[in-house]
């Protein structure tokens, strides 16, 4: 059994706590890197981390935190300040944020050379708009170049969809491209995303150098792959530095803010800085250079859909996260008034 009472008498002082890493979690259950412990330590949320009213609170794979050593595990009560944190809108109606990953230098977005839906344009845009929000490098991992003799051509098709990102082609199966993706990570923290099927696990077992997550088959309709990994994970590797493997995304819902969109689509903000009114929509307005470029062929015509569609949503984020932000203030002003009303009727504390 806990003992709370004790547990609050630690945090207010802020001493005879420890701070560890997280490199692993399974629903409320986790998994902590302690220095001076060879093997991982069970931690659990203290009470005020358990009933976080925002999920984007909670410590995700790469926090920092402190704890309290209850003897056999540890209560996670406080997440250090993040660095860098990866997030997406959660699924479904709520606005509400979802870490995925924290304090990554790199966010590496892999896709699959196999054909099917591994390979997207517009999913690439917005991993990397993810990415570019998180506040770490992205990079593009074209992985099962084995299944594939088109390669180069499939690398010029990512350069149009991700200019100015270092982009490397491997075969997790052949070991093609490894080293310099090892190069890449070497001293730092990176975390894996895409969608099932692109190869995520088979890489991070080539990087690691052992059979440490489990892979499975695809579909060969679609080549879209079923979730063999259910829980992100933190694994060191032997060229220095560490590696996050995340589950599969079906759903990528942006979170973050419009700028985000700009550095994904940086040819469309070059020329959008060149346009005669500041707050222009580039849909039609007079003097709109992004329009003109579009007209002379200097955008490409599918990029510039996924410009405004990405933007839209952003901006439709925008909105939500503003009235949700107006809402909660109204029930606190409701709930404070509600509380001096109380207060008022009471004559006894006059």
């Amino acid at each position: 059994m806990v003992d709370w009472g004790k547990l609050i008498q630690i945090d207010s002082k802020s001493d005879g706590l420890i701070t560890a890493r997280v490199i692993g979690v399974n629903r409320e259950i986790y998994q902590l890197g302690v220095v001076g412990r060879s093997k991982a330590v069970r931690g659990e949320l203290s009470g005020r981390l358990r009933f976080a009213s925002e999920s984007g609170e909670l410590p995700v794979v790469g926090d920092w935190v402190r704890c309290a050593d209850q003897g056999d595990f540890l209560l996670i009560v406080d997440v250090l300040p993040r660095k860098t944190i990866l997030s997406r809108k959660t699924a479904g109606i709520r606005t509400e944020e979802q870490p995925l990953a924290a304090n990554v230098d790199v966010v590496a977005i892999v896709q699959g050379l196999d054909g099917g839906r591994n390979f997207s344009l517009r999913g690439m845009e917005r991993y990397l708009t993810l990415a570019w929000d998180s506040g770490a490098t992205p990079l593009i991992i074209l992985n099962k170049a084995d299944l594939c003799e088109e390669g180069e051509a499939f690398r010029n098709e990512a350069e149009l969809a991700a200019p100015g990102v270092d982009i490397l082609i491997t075969s997790a199966v052949e070991g093609k491209g490894l080293e310099e993706v090892k190069k890449k990570l070497k001293g730092r923290t990176a975390v894996l995303i895409g969608p099932s099927g692109v190869g995520k696990s088979a890489l991070t077992n080539a990087l690691l150098g052992e059979e440490s997550r489990e892979t499975g088959a695809i579909r060969e309709g679609d080549k879209r792959g079923r979730h063999t990994t259910t829980s992100s994970r933190l694994f060191p590797l032997s060229s220095g530095g560490w590696l996050i493997d995340s589950p599969g995304l079906k759903e990528v819902q942006l979170w973050g803010e419009e700028e985000s969109v700009d550095d994904t689509f940086s040819e469309i903000r070059e020329w959008a800085e060149k346009c005669r009114f500041k707050d222009c929509t580039h849909q039609g307005e007079p003097g709109c250079a992004v329009q003109e470029a579009l007209r002379d062929g200097l955008i490409d015509p599918g990029r510039y859909g996924a410009y405004l569609d990405l933007r839209r949503e952003m901006s439709w984020l925008e909105s939500r996260r503003s009235e949700k932000y107006h809402l909660e203030e109204r029930k606190k002003g409701k709930t404070l008034s509600k509380h001096i009303r109380s207060m008022k009727s009471d004559k006894s504390i006059y």
